[in-house]
């Protein structure tokens, strides 16, 4: 997509629309995607804005936040066990 040229056609109330090759090369073709936009030294630059990037995004998956709860709340009763080494852990997990 390198230096690609595109016409696009300013709507009524300033809405364009991106090509669906652009969009989906960027990410873009999903709700609430998000571009920045800056203006710098005479020219509009769009830059797509990704909140959370798609090989994090697993991390934010309700499962995923439920375990992180589960977790915390276990490490705030005290549920948890320090070992100083792998020799350790794996010597407790023998056990």
């Amino acid at each position: 997509m390198a230096d690609d040229q595109t016409f696009v056609t300013v709507q009524g109330r300033g809405l364009i629309a991106i090509p669906t090759a652009i969009r989906r090369h960027f990410g873009l073709d999903q709700p609430g995607a998000q571009l920045e936009v800056i203006e710098r030294e005479g020219e509009i630059v769009l830059r797509p804005h990704v909140a959370v990037p798609a090989d994090q995004a697993w991390f934010w998956t309700e499962r995923w936040q439920q375990m992180e709860r589960e977790a915390d709340d276990a490490i705030a009763a005290g549920q948890i066990m320090t070992v100083e080494g792998l020799e350790e852990l794996l010597a407790d997990l023998d056990s």
